[in-house]
């Protein structure tokens, strides 16, 4: 997908309702007060010897880069915000229920993508970022419109 692309399908989910209810859809998944669009997917082969997954992974940075300067065009520098606290807070809820609950979709964000870059746009937060699913595989470029606040 080009950049152009990824603006449509971010403009798309900013334009549509939330789900009611945790989901797939056409672009990925969603839940209720946010949509997590899966703007690209390069999956990773089990036999590289790493220069492919080091390849892949600065592709999907390098369409992060050329999304974030157009979403910076449209409403100013994004804030980076880091997701490993979020992660370790979501870690300490699982193991032993300390902590109030991290809401989604940063719960399930931080633990594949460790930051994003994040605007706030007519009452909706819009974050773009990459996960990465462990050392040779799969590499995602992903974008959040939600109203739930970063925690």
């Amino acid at each position: 997908m080009s950049s152009a692309d990824h603006l449509a399908a971010i403009d798309l989910l900013r334009a549509r309702d939330f789900p009611r209810a945790p989901g797939r859809s056409e672009h990925g998944y969603g839940g209720p007060g946010f949509h997590v669009a899966e703007l690209s997917t390069y999956d990773q082969l089990w036999d590289d010897d790493g220069t492919a997954h080091e390849e892949t992974e600065a592709r999907c940075e390098a369409e992060r880069d050329a999304l974030r300067a157009l979403l910076t065009e449209r409403w100013g520098a994004p804030r980076a915000f880091g997701l490993t606290s979020v992660l370790i807070r979501v870690m300490a809820q699982e193991a032993d229920g300390s902590g109030a609950p991290v809401p989604e979709p940063w719960a399930t964000l931080s633990e594949s993508v460790p930051d994003v870059h994040l605007w706030r746009s007519d009452g909706q937060w819009i974050a773009v970022g990459v996960a990465r699913w462990g050392e040779r595989l799969a590499v995602q470029l992903l974008a959040v419109v939600t109203e739930v606040a970063p925690p």
